[in-house]
């Protein structure tokens, strides 16, 4: 019996949020809606430059093994923090979460990487991210026996941004196979599929990755086309599972020749989309690992994204497993 359902690989990352207006992101060159990689330097300014923030243990997988333990699921992760204030933040942030974690922090240089979020009215979430010490992630960090057991592993594109990470990942996928585990990716943004678009590829149809998680424009840039039909048909021929979110559209569902429809969750209002996407995958992970139908994985992805989209920051400040039990989900 597997020790764990979900393992989620990622950048290990404080996120400092704060809200802003429009003429904010373009009096500072922020591409809006995006994740923008800066170092040190910027990090400094644009800290210097936030108004009033929240800080909160982040980085798109942590959030995901949050949620998936927050539902009631068993999780570990594997990221890099240093030997400093904010990588104490985050080591007991997310084992104050129930997950597993005991990747060791080593030295304070480079320091524990922080992300500065600035939310617009809209919702938005533009993300500044000094990656700092998840540059340092490398295969001697993986725990072969964590793989070994946990059902699935699940990883999130920017970590194709610091190289010796795909090597961890690579490695990982190498075990989880082995011992007749799944492998699972989110592209993680637009921007990072543009960079590594031939790369994601090759994970599919490899069968480096089985299942893969993707937002609408992370699946149009991914084949370079605006049909979104079309995008979903060839995501559907390149891997053996995929999930696909359409904010208030809900998500699609593809397997093959099917293909499933799954509304989204309705809500009071829209308060800050930072870790929706997270989050999706958090409910469908968990569906997944339980043994769900594929459209009850659905529900339950769209039901977190949905709960943590109405407050501000990415983990739920509220149970997940109550609030599946009473959409009659769980």
């Amino acid at each position: 019996m597997a020790k764990f359902d979900v393992l989620t690989i990622g950048n290990a990352i404080v996120d400092i949020i704060a809200r802003c207006d429009d003429a904010f992101l373009t009096e500072n060159a922020i591409t809006k809606g995006a994740m923008n990689l800066i170092d040190a330097e910027r990090a400094e300014l644009l800290y210097s430059r936030m108004g009033p923030a929240l800080e909160a243990s982040g980085g798109s997988a942590g959030n995901t093994a949050a949620g998936v333990a927050n539902f009631g699921g068993r999780t570990a992760y594997f990221g890099k923090v240093a030997e400093d204030q904010l990588g104490d933040i985050f080591i007991h942030d997310i084992r104050a979460q129930g997950v597993y974690f005991e990747t060791r922090p080593e030295g304070t240089s480079p320091p524990t990487a922080r992300s500065m979020i600035f939310v617009t009215p809209d919702g938005e979430r533009s993300m500044n991210t000094y990656l700092g010490a998840c540059v340092e992630l490398g295969p001697e960090h993986v725990e072969a026996e964590v793989v070994a057991e946990a059902k699935v592993t699940y990883f999130e594109g920017y970590l194709w941004d610091p190289p010796r990470a795909k090597e961890a990942i690579l490695e990982c996928a190498r075990i989880a196979h082995e011992n007749g585990r799944e492998m699972s990716m989110t592209l993680s943004d637009s921007f990072c599929v543009g960079r590594y678009r031939a790369e994601f590829l090759d994970l599919m149809r490899s069968g480096t990755v089985d299942i893969v998680f993707a937002n609408r424009d992370e699946a149009l840039s991914l084949y370079e086309t605006d049909d979104f039909d079309l995008a979903l048909t060839k995501i559907a021929a390149d891997c053996k599972l995929a999930a696909v979110t359409m904010s208030e559209d809900g998500a699609m569902i593809v397997r093959g020749s099917e293909r499933i429809h799954v509304p989204a969750t309705t809500i009071h209002q829209l308060v800050d989309t930072t870790g929706a996407g997270d989050l999706f995958a958090a409910g469908f992970l968990y569906g997944y690992t339980q043994g769900r139908s594929l459209e009850d994985c659905g529900k339950l992805g769209c039901l977190a994204a949905g709960i943590v989209i109405q407050q501000i920051g990415p983990r739920p400040m509220s149970s997940l497993s109550d609030a599946a039990k009473a959409a009659g989900l769980i």
